[in-house]
């Protein structure tokens, strides 16, 4: 692991808990706002709640530079395809409309701005108050989705050379010379001792006697 490696981890981590908490704290404000109207929350919201949720507790418990949380990549990955998901389903809510759409003007930015309260209320008194913070919510979104991946293609990276260099390879230096055999003067294999074969028995030399015919 070298210093850029870290320092680069770092930096996602506060990044990552920076975005979670923004979306965090914008879906709980209009989670609280819903609950004060009495109505049922989106079940898309929720869904961002929870995902900003894990998401700051994960990088802030894995925000230390140490192997475990280059290890915790996995997690990155999930957490990138989590946040991808918030983007599309919220994504899918307000289309290309965005502050235009008729779910914005009917839930978010109607409970949002705490509407519910005032009686005959008109189109034009509501305003885009809440639009900023909706566009907020699905930036901070996919930029959290972004780091996580990036997280995770690093932590692979790192988990990657950190194995290989530790890795019990024996390697033979290549510029020693290959002992040749002075009978044959081809080089000679290495005889492998296997530890649990029996003793051999010493070698005797045969004598050759030569019989005239």
């Amino acid at each position: 692991m070298g210093a850029a490696s870290k320092v680069i981890h770092i930096i996602l981590r506060v990044f990552e808990v920076i975005c979670s908490v923004i979306v965090l704290g914008l879906v709980a404000r209009f989670l609280h706002l819903v609950s004060e109207a009495g109505v049922s929350a989106d079940s898309r919201i929720v869904y961002a709640v929870v995902t900003a949720s894990i998401s700051t507790l994960f990088a802030l418990v894995f925000i230390a530079p140490f192997i475990y949380a280059y290890l915790a990549f996995p997690m990155d990955a999930i957490l990138f395809v989590m946040w991808i998901v918030v983007f599309g389903l919220l994504t899918s809510r307000t289309g290309s409309s965005m502050c235009n759409a008729s779910w914005y003007w009917n839930y978010w930015g109607y409970y949002w701005g705490g509407w519910w309260r005032v009686p005959d209320l008109t189109t034009w008194d509501r305003g885009y108050g809440g639009c900023a913070s909706w566009r907020a919510v699905l930036a901070f979104s996919f930029l959290a989705a972004i780091a996580f991946l990036v997280s995770a293609i690093l932590g692979a990276v790192v988990v990657h050379r950190y194995r290989r260099k530790n890795s019990p390879v024996t390697t033979r230096d290549i510029s020693a010379p290959i002992p040749q055999s002075p009978a044959t003067g081809r080089p000679e294999t290495a005889q492998v001792h296997d530890p649990r074969a029996p003793p051999s028995a010493p070698a005797q030399q045969t004598v050759g006697t030569a019989i005239d015919v």
